[in-house]
C-alpha cells in the first residue's frame, strides 16, 4: 500500500507580483525551445521579477539585485510563464548563472505557475562554487501551456547580485541514462558484523563457476579464504551473483575487507560497538523531529532550531487549530508531537505504529532473555528529559502520545472520544522550510475509526509501561485509551478520504479489521480484562494469516497485536497457537531470506518494491527476532541479525540506507529542515536517519527523469527531491530502532 502521496510545491504567495501573460509556447516537439529570450540579447522581456527585485540587462546577461533579509527562498524571484510542457516529453533545461559575492544558492525550478503551483523539477546550485554553466534532464509528468520556469533567489541575510544567461528548456531530448556509481562488486554489510553471528556477502559477476575469496584484515593480510556459491541471476537486481559465506571467522576487528574476482570490498568492521551506538542514534532522531520546542545545539551540535507552530509569526501555530471548513466548530491545542517525515504534518496513524514500535523496543528489552533495558536508561539519549529518572525512550515516546491524546474530540462535542486523523498544513510548502518559519493555516481534519483506535492501542500500551514512573500519566492515557475504544466501536467506518491529500498525506485505509484487533489486544494486555478478551478471540485476524510478504505497517497493524500478544505475558486462551503462529510467521520470512542472494527477509509478489521496503524488511526482521524470543532458536536468531546486512550496504546499490554508516550512506533524505543538499545553511539528516528505499512505483518526478524501466533494487536514488524512494518517516526509524536495538543485545 502506498504510504502517502507528496507534491513539492511553491508557496501560493511566490509570485504574487503581477506576471507578464504570454500565449503558450510551441508544442514539444525534436528539440523545440520552450522559452523565450533565455540569451537576453536587446531586452529581459518576457521575463518577470517578484516586485522586490530589480533587475535588467548587462554585459548580455540578466542581473537582479535581490535584497537581503528574506526568509524563504522564493521571497525573491525572476521567472517566465505560459511554459508549454508535454506528458512523457524529456526536456534539456540548462542556463549559466553566476552570484555576486560567491557562494549564494539559487533554487531553479520547472514547475506550474498557478495553484497548486507543483514543482517538475528543481536544483539548488550553489553559485560559483560548483561552476556557472548547469544542465539537467528531466521528463515531464504533466501536459501544460501554464509551465513557468523560475530562479528563486530569496533567504539572503544580505543583499546580493544574481545574474543569468543562456537559459534554456530544450524539449524532444534524449533523456540521459543514470547509471548509478555501485561501486566494488563485492556487497558487504559496510558497518558491522558480530563476532558470533552471521557473515554473508554477494559477488556481482559473470562468472558462473564458483570463485575463490579472501577475507583481510586492516593490515592487508589473508586471515580466512573460502570459495564462492554461484546462485544464477537474482530477480531482485537482475544481477547474476555468488554468495559468500565467512561466519567461520569470530576475530573482532576494524577495516576488514572481502576480496573476490579482483573486486576488493567496502571496509567494515567485526564487532557489536556500530549497533550500541545505532541503538541509540536511531532513537535520537525523534528529538530533532519534535514540534513546539525549540531543538537545543547543545544537546545536537549543528541541529538547533527554534521551535516550530507555536503561534509565532510567520507560524499559525497549534496552539489553537481550526477544522477543515465544516467538520467541527471548535478549536484544539495540538502543539507537541513529532514531525511525521519531510513535512510538517503530525498523523495519528503513523504517529501511532511509530510510538508502538518504540515502545515495544522497551517493552522487549523488559521481557525478552536477551534483553539489556539499561541500555536505554534515563540519560542515553541526551534530551531535555534526561535526568528525571524515566527511560529516556519513554520520554521521547510520551513527546508523541501527550500530541496524540490531544487528537482526540472533546466530551461534549459530537464524535467525543474519536480521533481527528491528522493536522497539517491548508497547503502544500516547498523545500526548504524550517519549521518555524512555515506560513501556512494548519487545519484539523476530520476523526476516522483508524486513528480513533490507532490512540486506544498506543495509549493502552503505555499505561502498562509508564504506571513504575508516572501513575497518573499512566491512568489518563488508560482513560483516553477505553474512551477511544468505545467511540470507535460506536463508529466502526469513519475512514480518512482518499482524496484529503492537499497540504499533507491521506494515511486512507479502508479497513479497520487488523486496528480493532490491535486496540483490543493492547487493551486486554493492561487490563485483562474480558471484554476485550472476547475482542480478541472473536476477531477473524486472530486466526488469520497476517505475516504477508510486504510485512507490517500503518495500515497493516494486525501484527502488532499478535507480537504483543505472543511476547507480554498474560492469560488469554490460546496464546500457544498465536506464539506458534509468530514462529510460523517467521520460517516463511527465513526462506524467503536463504531464497535471495542479498539474503532480506523480503520478496514482495512480481518484484515490486513498496514505499518504504527498507522499514517493511527491517519489520519482518522483527517477526524473525520475535521467533528468536519464543523458541531460542539460533536460526531465528541469525535471520534477524542478516538481514540488517541488506540495509546496511549488502544490496544492488551498494549503500548504507541509513546516515552515517557505512563509507557510502544516504544522506540526502527528503526533508524541508534535514536539507543541505538545497541549503548549505542547513544540516543533512542526522546520523541513524533511515531511508525510505527502493520503491518500484517511483512517484515523484526526479526518480521518473532517472530511474524508469529502474528493477527492484535499482528504484532508488539518493535525492532530496525524490520523496518516494528517498524521505525520512518516524515509523520507518522506528523499526530501525527496534532491529537495531535486538542486534545489539545479541553481542
Amino acid at each position: 500500500m502506498k504510504r502517502r502521496r507528496i507534491v513539492l510545491l511553491t508557496l501560493t504567495a511566490l509570485l504574487g507580483a503581477a506576471l507578464t501573460a504570454l500565449p503558450a509556447g510551441p508544442a514539444a516537439g525534436d528539440e523545440v525551445e520552450q522559452l523565450k529570450n533565455g540569451t537576453f540579447d536587446t531586452t529581459t522581456a518576457p521575463w518577470w521579477t517578484t516586485a522586490n527585485v530589480t533587475a535588467g540587462l548587462s554585459d548580455g546577461q540578466l542581473c537582479a539585485d535581490v535584497p537581503g533579509g528574506t526568509t524563504n527562498r522564493w521571497d525573491a524571484a525572476v521567472g517566465q510563464n505560459d511554459v508549454t510542457l508535454v506528458k512523457g516529453e524529456s526536456y534539456k533545461f540548462s542556463f549559466k548563472a553566476s552570484g555576486s559575492p560567491e557562494g549564494h544558492v539559487v533554487r531553479a525550478i520547472v514547475g506550474l505557475q498557478v495553484a497548486p503551483y507543483d514543482t517538475y523539477f528543481e536544483v539548488s546550485p550553489q553559485l560559483s562554487v560548483s561552476g556557472n554553466t548547469y544542465s539537467y534532464t528531466f521528463t515531464s509528468p504533466v501536459d501544460t501551456t501554464q509551465g513557468q520556469v523560475a530562479f528563486q533567489a530569496g533567504g539572503s541575510a544580505d543583499a546580493w547580485r544574481f545574474c543569468m544567461d543562456d537559459a534554456s528548456l530544450l524539449g524532444g531530448v534524449p533523456p540521459e541514462v543514470y547509471e548509478p556509481d555501485t561501486g566494488p562488486r563485492v556487497r558487504v554489510n559496510q558497518v558491522a558484523y558480530l563476532p558470533s553471528g552471521p557473515k554473508n556477502a554477494t559477488l556481482v559477476t559473470d562468472a558462473t563457476a564458483k570463485l575463490p575469496w579472501q577475507l583481510r584484515n586492516s593490515d592487508g593480510a589473508t586471515v580466512a579464504h573460502g570459495w564462492t556459491v554461484p546462485r544464477g541471476v537474482d530477480v531482485s537486481s537482475g544481477q547474476n551473483v555468488h554468495s559468500i559465506d565467512f561466519g567461520a571467522f569470530r576475530k573482532p576487528g576494524k577495516g576488514f575487507t572481502l576480496v573476490a574476482d579482483g573486486e576488493s570490498s567496502r571496509p567494515f568492521d567485526i564487532g557489536t560497538s556500530a549497533y550500541e551506538q545505532l541503538r541509540l542514534d536511531s532513537v535520537k532522531y525523534y528529538y530533532t523531529q519534535r514540534s513546539g520546542i525549540a531543538i537545543r545545539d547543545a544537546l545536537r551540535p549543528g541541529y538547533g532550531r527554534a521551535a516550530g507552530h507555536l503561534d509565532v509569526a510567520p507560524n499559525r501555530g497549534d496552539g489553537s487549530v481550526p477544522c477543515q471548513p465544516g467538520v467541527c466548530d471548535y478549536t484544539l491545542d495540538v502543539t507537541g508531537g513529532w514531525y511525521d517525515a519531510g513535512d510538517h504534518g503530525k498523523y495519528v496513524v503513523n504517529g501511532g505504529i511509530a510510538t508502538w514500535e518504540l515502545l515495544s523496543t522497551y517493552e522487549r528489552e523488559l521481557l525478552a532473555r536477551t534483553g539489556e533495558s539499561e541500555k536505554l536508561r534515563d540519560g542515553t539519549l541526551a534530551i531535555p528529559e534526561s535526568g528525571n529518572k524515566v527511560p529516556d525512550i519513554l520520554d521521547e515516546a510520551r513527546w508523541e502520545l501527550e500530541f496524540l491524546l490531544k487528537m482526540q474530540v472533546p466530551d461534549g462535542r459530537p464524535l467525543a472520544g474519536m480521533a481527528h486523523h491528522k493536522i497539517h498544513d491548508e497547503q502544500w510548502t516547498g523545500l526548504p522550510l524550517l519549521p518555524s518559519d512555515d506560513p501556512q493555516k494548519r487545519e484539523l481534519h476530520p476523526p476516522s475509526t483508524q486513528a480513533t483506535l490507532n490512540l486506544a492501542a498506543t495509549a493502552a500500551q503505555a499505561a502498562r509501561l509508564y504506571r513504575p514512573y508516572d501513575g497518573a500519566f499512566a491512568a489518563r492515557a488508560l482513560t483516553a485509551a477505553r474512551k477511544a475504544w468505545t467511540a470507535a466501536l460506536a463508529h466502526p467506518e469513519m475512514y480518512a478520504s482518499a482524496s484529503d491529500g492537499t497540504g499533507g498525506g491521506t494515511y486512507d485505509d479502508a479497513n479497520a479489521t487488523d486496528e480493532f484487533y490491535w486496540a483490543a489486544a493492547e487493551l486486554y494486555l493492561t487490563t485483562g480484562e474480558k471484554q476485550f478478551a472476547d475482542h480478541v478471540l472473536n476477531s477473524p485476524v486472530n486466526t488469520a494469516d497476517i505475516f504477508g510478504s510486504l510485512g507490517f505497517d500503518w495500515g497493516r497493524t494486525a501484527a502488532a497485536g499478535r507480537l504483543d500478544l505472543a511476547t507480554v505475558p498474560s492469560r488469554l486462551p490460546g496464546r500457544d497457537s498465536l506464539r506458534h503462529s509468530v514462529v510460523k510467521g517467521a520460517d516463511r520470512y527465513l526462506a524467503t531470506l536463504q531464497a535471495q542472494p542479498y539474503g532480506m527477509p523480503y520478496a514482495p509478489d512480481g518484484n515490486i518494491y513498496d514505499w518504504g521496503s527498507s522499514h517493511q524488511i527491517l519489520n519482518n526482521a522483527v517477526v524473525l527476532a520475535t521467533a528468536y524470543d519464543i523458541t531460542g532458536g539460533s536460526k531465528y536468531r541469525d535471520g534477524a541479525v542478516q538481514s540488517m546486512d541488506y540495509i546496511l550496504g549488502r544490496n544492488a546499490l551498494n549503500i548504507s540506507y541509513v546516515t552515517g554508516y557505512g563509507e557510502v550512506n544516504s544522506h540526502n533524505q527528503h526533508s524541508r529542515w534535514y536539507a543541505h543538499e538545497l541549503d548549505p545553511n542547513l544540516p543533512g539528516p542526522p546520523n541513524g536517519t533511515l531511508a525510505g528505499g527502493p520503491n518500484s512505483s517511483i512517484q515523484d518526478p526526479y526518480a521518473q527523469s532517472k530511474l524508469q524501466g529502474c528493477v527492484g533494487q535499482f528504484c532508488y536514488i539518493d535525492d532530496i527531491q525524490s520523496w518516494s524512494t528517498n524521505e525520512t518517516a518516524i515509523n520507518w526509524n522506528a523499526a530501525l530502532a527496534r532491529m537495531s536495538s535486538f542486534v545489539a543485545d545479541q553481542g
